[in-house]
């Protein structure tokens, strides 16, 4: 088994300081004072959130150990001067797109205050009604096709424009799947198997990027959409926005690791997509099989990615989401066995995990 160091802690890592709030809400909510701090469930990354109850109303105080940090996208540790969550949100806003109000920053001690959306995300909704399940999920994806014409241009210099779904990017994407969800877990590749996966590797990264860019949520799912009592959608977790091919927040939407949906249901919300952006049959067909050559590319890296949580944070709580993450990649990769890197790919994943 291949051994996997876990990365150095980047610099500028804040530390917890929860005294850092009082003067943080006395300065957002002038004669307001806190009466309570509770913390609330987390995800995938090391955000922490707190609901803070005021004498008068309510306010998520979000802490960020490393808020200058580009979120997943930064492989280098690199900081920015402004907080990749602070730059994208504005932009965001400038566009129409609904995303929480900010109302105060202490970004020097890890923290911002932000509007308090409550705690039904789309995932959670949905739950409690499953009936509303088409409406929402039609919403999400013409809230997504309005978005990107929206951000169709970019102003000069902001962080979105300066990042991209490049090969390096969608192929470190792809391997990642290779050591976290293979490798670590014990699944031995040959010489020959490594060298026949790289190369399918190296040449999907390649195709995708050659495609067209456009604003790229980056995890637009259904633990990301908070459900507004007016079911309006509210964006959060866009921190690592950047360009990249159109289908991708598609996929992350419509084969989301956390739901389940039918073929059918699918392939309705694709043709919502198609007509919000004014796609003839040709173009659709085209948006149909750039989705499933993105859906291995995504799922893949998604299920590496539950592995490498929990080895390297210690969460263990998204493993369970691995074998049908990965089952989504193989569904597409069986629809595009006329693709002869598709069809070697299945072939290989079906010998590697024995099924």
């Amino acid at each position: 088994m291949s051994v996997h160091p876990v990365p150095p802690l980047p610099r500028h890592v804040h530390e917890l300081d929860l005294s850092a709030l009082a003067p943080l809400v006395a300065r957002a909510f002038p004669g307001n004072a806190i009466v309570r701090c509770e913390a609330m469930p987390g995800g995938a990354s090391t955000r922490r959130y707190f609901r803070v109850s005021l004498t008068r109303g309510t306010a998520v105080a979000m802490f960020v150990p490393e808020g200058a940090k580009a979120g997943e996208i930064d492989k280098e540790h690199t900081a920015l001067a402004r907080w990749p969550f602070l730059e994208v949100r504005d932009l965001l806003f400038s566009r129409g797109i609904d995303v929480p109000s900010v109302y105060g920053e202490d970004t020097s001690r890890g923290w911002l205050l932000l509007e308090d959306l409550g705690d039904q995300t789309l995932a959670t909704f949905l739950h409690s009604h499953p009936g509303e399940r088409e409406a929402l999920y039609r919403r999400a994806v013409a809230d997504l096709a309005r978005a990107q014409e929206a951000l169709a241009t970019l102003p000069e210099g902001n962080v979105v424009a300066s990042r991209v779904f490049d090969e390096e990017l969608l192929s470190w994407e792809i391997h990642h799947f290779r050591e976290w969800a293979l490798e670590a877990r014990g699944v031995v590749l040959s010489s020959d198997d490594r060298a026949l996966y790289a190369s399918i590797a190296e040449r999907l990264a390649r195709r995708i990027a050659a495609w067209p860019r456009t604003f790229v949520h980056r995890d637009y799912q259904s633990r990301n959409l908070m459900v507004r009592a007016d079911r309006r959608l509210c964006w959060v977790d866009f921190q690592d926005a950047l360009l990249g091919p159109r289908v991708y927040d598609l996929v992350a939407l419509l084969n989301d690791s956390y739901q389940q949906f039918g073929v059918d249901f699918v392939s309705a919300r694709l043709n919502d997509y198609a007509r919000e952006r004014s796609l003839d049959a040709a173009e659709r067909a085209a948006l149909g099989r750039e989705f499933d050559l993105v859906t291995v590319q995504r799922k893949l890296k998604d299920a590496g990615r539950f592995v490498f949580i929990d080895r390297v944070r210690g969460n263990p709580s998204f493993l369970r989401f691995v074998e049908p993450t990965i089952e989504k990649a193989r569904a597409s990769l069986a629809r595009l066995r006329d693709d002869p890197d598709m069809r070697t790919l299945e072939d290989l994943l079906s010998r590697l995990l024995k099924s």
